[in-house]
């Protein structure tokens, strides 16, 4: 028997890739998810799922080139690569075939090797199986919910398990899918083996959202986190077309910048959100929320133009917690009836110097008589500043006391029944329209609160306190 390649020097895995593929394109994004995918390959990581947008090429590191890698590391190896169908799974196995039969792959792992025609014969090498000559290793492929009866697996690569958006939507096929992966891929398993989950996401209770709930995880922001994870522990990767969370050594890219600039700009990112605000938060940005269980959903009243008999013109602002958060500045009108109409917003996560430009400049367009500033983390220099640069505008700054949660939820149905938001809102302010329309009765598990925040903020000022006011003169 051959000497396992395993005990010879050890190439990187993007080194391999671009060994074995010449004309593959690594961008830096690229790089770091082909070092996860090392870490993977070496053992360092057993459970790990990576959510990436489409066409970003997540397939070709993690279904075509890993198990190629895998193999000629350790030719005893027996991986399964599944897919939403047969077909697809067995197109993966055949381009890994490719591979291992290329001059270039030889020349690295020279003891990994398959069938050749006919020959030798006794081994199989078929489009969903293929084993290495010499050692027990082999490479299978399934469709989901097919069989994988009588078979060990010490790897599973799990690509991509929903077709489309209507596969994902459909509690039947996600509850057979969940059904497929308990009783088929986890009973194959054993002590050691290894699990990667590489999804473009379609909906929050796919296969990884099922399993974020009921499993303990680990989100991955360094590589220091790889040796961190705890037993039993997944470790969480995912990848923003736009990058909209705080920077890491994982993803150190400034907010806005798209992941993959050369193949998808930003602006054709930006284009692409526009069409489909929610479906592109879970699809590119891998933050999916179904229908189910949204407060607002997209329920909330449009005008095209504004009444004639505006009294009021005003602003709510609430200034960012923290680095991650967005500061959420809206300007609205008021008619004579109470409706209120937003006519424009800053929604940003820009530091407090840029944002009071863009709020000073967004209160003299809109020809703002009063704002009302949360005066809570930082908020009261903000107003302070607004009104050092707009002597024209009553600026208000107060201390937001409320519990959250309760100001929300209580609020909601007076939100959605007063407020107007013009007929190409989601054209005008996509994140704020993605986060508002995604939103979660429960709190907790929203990334983002600052809209609905600012929302209820000025049912509070516009309604509640005329309320009080309407009350007090009654009592009187």
């Amino acid at each position: 028997m051959n000497t396992p390649n395993s005990n010879t020097a050890k190439p990187s895995f993007d080194g391999f890739a671009q060994h074995v593929y010449p004309f593959l394109e690594l961008s830096s994004f690229h790089r770091t998810y082909y070092q996860v995918l090392e870490a993977f390959a070496q053992g360092r990581i057993r459970k790990l799922i990576v959510s990436v947008p489409p066409q970003h090429g997540k397939s070709v590191g993690a279904s075509t080139i890993l198990p190629a890698y895998m193999l000629g590391l350790d030719p005893d190896l027996r991986i399964a690569i599944a897919s939403y169908s047969g077909t697809l799974a067995s197109k993966f196995n055949r381009r890994v075939q490719r591979i291992i039969e290329s001059r270039e792959y030889a020349e690295i792992f020279p003891d990994t090797t398959i069938k050749q025609g006919t020959k030798p014969a006794g081994y199989i090498r078929t489009s969903d199986e293929v084993e290495i000559i010499g050692h027990k290793g082999e490479l299978l492929s399934v469709g989901r919910e097919g069989s994988l009866t009588g078979n060990r697996v010490d790897c599973f690569i799990l690509d991509d398990l929903y077709k489309d958006a209507m596969e994902a939507n459909s509690p039947v096929v996600r509850g057979n899918c969940w059904e497929w992966y308990t009783s088929v891929v986890r009973t194959r398993m054993h002590n050691t083996s290894r699990e990667l989950i590489v999804f473009t996401r379609w909906h929050e209770e796919d296969l990884i959202g099922r399993l974020m709930a009921t499993e303990s995880y680990r989100e991955l922001h360094s590589f220091e986190d790889i040796d961190k994870v705890e037993d039993g522990e997944w470790l969480y990767l995912n990848f923003e077309a736009l990058k909209t969370s705080p920077a890491t050594e994982i993803d150190p890219r400034n907010e806005g910048e798209a992941l993959w600039q050369k193949q998808h700009s930003r602006d054709l990112l930006l284009k692409r959100r526009k069409l489909d605000p929610q479906r592109f938060e879970a699809m590119y940005q891998g933050h999916p929320a179904s229908r189910e269980g949204l407060l607002y959903s997209s329920s909330f009243r449009e005008y095209s133009t504004l009444p004639r008999d505006i009294v009021k013109r005003g602003n709510y602002t609430d200034t960012a917690d923290t680095g991650s958060d967005y500061l959420c500045s809206v300007c609205y009108a008021v008619d004579s009836d109470g409706v209120i109409y937003l006519t424009d917003v800053v929604y940003t996560t820009e530091p407090m110097e840029i944002s009071e430009r863009l709020v000073a400049a967004m209160l003299t367009k809109n020809d703002t008589r009063i704002a009302y500033v949360e005066s809570n983390n930082g908020g009261r220099g903000f107003a302070r500043a607004l009104q050092r640069q707009l002597p024209r505008v009553k600026v208000e700054w107060f201390h937001q006391s409320g519990n959250k949660v309760a100001r929300i939820l209580s609020n909601s149905a007076t939100v959605l029944h007063t407020l107007r938001m013009p007929n190409n809102w989601h054209l005008l302010w996509p994140e704020f329209y993605a986060h508002l329309t995604t939103f979660k009765r429960e709190l907790k598990a929203n990334s983002h609160d600052d809209a609905a925040d600012a929302l209820t903020g000025i049912i509070e000022k516009e309604i509640s306190s005329s309320e009080r006011k309407i009350q007090r003169v009654k009592f009187i």
